[in-house]
């Protein structure tokens, strides 16, 4: 995926001198990928407007032609005309275009083992912002992160015949496509008849800001003969529409960015400006009953000042049974200096107990190169998890030298709910040869600096609400 990741990228600096921006090319990109996928898989698309269609013809009438293609398919009903809504060609030069569909045409990109425009499209992300531009981290959570959180948390829909899972900060559909992955894998992709309609279109729910990462969600997930419904918009600030999901599997975008005012919805509790702890409200409002949820959240939710509030009502109507915290460097290269965790939850139940699992102290960070993130730094914390995915599994507490360990209800509230709990001293901040590299360090810092002028735009405004 490396190599054709650099073969598009170089693409991408020749399409620059035709006036074809960054972000135009990874649009025009999905669409040429999808059409291909198309007609390796077999995909029904309007007869005459497919892949073969195209490749076969040069100069303006290839131009024409792919232009005819994205009207025809922004015009169909349903998904494919989500997929395709406000398509519009941008290659002026017929030569360009031919060159990136021989470019293309070149891979059997349906027989890689990966989600192949998710991580093409991630390492065409990470490529932009290796060169400055920012914002690649929003779309991204690590594929072995998100297949751990799947093998503990199980969705599987035919627990009920009305079970549905939803991520509401999608991105290109990484938690929603992994969990059906999984399911296949369970299953041997035999599903009985009667479950598979609904499983395929009334299943996986999901939602996303930006168009084109939903884009993408929407074709990985089609592409693999799901119909997913998938809403373009701002799942904190829209009011509630009233659906509720079994299981949510989410990691809510990281940053401050657009978080200068607190949303105005009746069911948030809590007021606060911070993106990640109102997608916790949220989850709150949209999982049933009995639904359980992982959500990845940075450090400072679990102990900034409405962290512990929003805490305090998780714990009343949820339990709030488990919480990894992440190696350090979790999301390198687009957000390595995001110290991260993940925690789990079944609503329906108030907190007795939360057992919290130290997957960072005296751990090396990862790094791109030489520590990637792999499935073995996970294996451990799956084991002490157990098979449950409530979180009702026999565990050991560790005690003050392991890493799992179990507090309770009443050491937490002694806490004022702030779950930033830590026993393990860290050797590895101790040693100065051992520190992280210089990037890292200033890059954790300016997460903290964050997340203090968030606070204080809070209490800046409490004073002017006082005056």
């Amino acid at each position: 995926m490396s190599d054709i990741v650099n073969k598009l990228w170089g693409f991408c600096n020749v399409l620059r001198h035709d006036g074809v921006d960054y972000g135009d090319y990874i649009e025009q990109l999905t669409y040429l990928l999808f059409l291909k996928m198309a007609d390796e898989k077999g995909v029904d698309l309007p007869k005459g407007y497919d892949w073969n269609g195209l490749k076969d013809k040069s100069g303006t009438e290839l131009t024409d032609f792919y232009a005819d293609i994205l009207r025809k398919l922004r015009e169909e009903s349903g998904i494919l005309g989500d997929i395709f809504a406000q398509s519009m060609p941008r290659f002026n030069n017929p030569v360009n275009l031919k060159n990136l569909i021989n470019l293309i045409d070149k891979e059997d990109w349906a027989s890689m083992d990966v989600d192949v425009k998710g991580a093409a499209f991630e390492g065409l992300l990470e490529k932009a912002a290796s060169e400055g531009k920012k914002g690649a981290g929003q779309f991204f959570t690590p594929r072995v992160l998100i297949q751990s959180i799947i093998r503990l948390m199980k969705p599987d829909p035919r627990e009920n015949a009305k079970f549905t899972i939803c991520d509401p900060c999608c991105g290109t559909g990484g938690f929603l496509l992994s969990a059906y992955e999984w399911l296949m894998e369970i299953t041997k992709g035999s599903l009985e008849r009667k479950d598979i309609k609904r499983i395929k279109t009334a299943t996986y729910f999901g939602q996303d800001l930006v168009p084109r990462p939903r884009r993408l969600a929407l074709m990985n997930l089609f592409l693999h003969g799901l119909e997913p419904r998938i809403y373009l918009g701002d799942s904190i600030y829209e009011p509630d529409r009233g659906e509720r999901y079994d299981c949510i599997l989410t990691n809510p975008p990281f940053g401050t960015k657009g978080a200068n005012q607190a949303p105005s919805r009746d069911d948030f509790t809590i007021e606060t400006s911070n993106k990640q702890l109102n997608f916790v409200q949220h989850i709150l409002t949209v999982l049933k009953p009995g639904g359980r949820a992982a959500i990845v959240l940075p450090d400072n939710c679990l102990f900034e000042s409405k962290a512990g509030e929003i805490m305090k009502i998780v714990m009343q109507d949820c339990n709030l049974h488990t919480i990894q915290r992440l190696p350090r460097g979790t999301f390198t290269p687009y957000s390595q200096g995001v110290k991260a965790n993940v925690i789990f939850l079944q609503k329906g139940l108030p907190t007795k107990e939360t057992w919290i699992y130290d997957n960072r102290s005296n751990i090396e960070g990862i790094t791109k190169k030489d520590r990637p993130l792999t499935k073995e730094h996970f294996a451990e914390f799956e084991k002490c998890y157990g098979k449950d995915p409530n979180g009702k599994s026999k565990r050991v507490d560790q005690g003050e030298t392991g890493r799992f360990r179990k507090f309770s209800i009443d050491e937490i509230r002694e806490r004022e709910y702030r779950l930033d709990i830590t026993w393990l001293k860290d050797d590895s901040l101790e040693d100065p040869s051992d520190l992280p590299a210089p990037e890292v360090l200033a890059e954790e810092a300016a997460t903290e600096l964050e997340t203090i002028v968030d606070e204080l735009r809070e209490i800046v405004a409490m004073l002017g609400e006082t005056e």
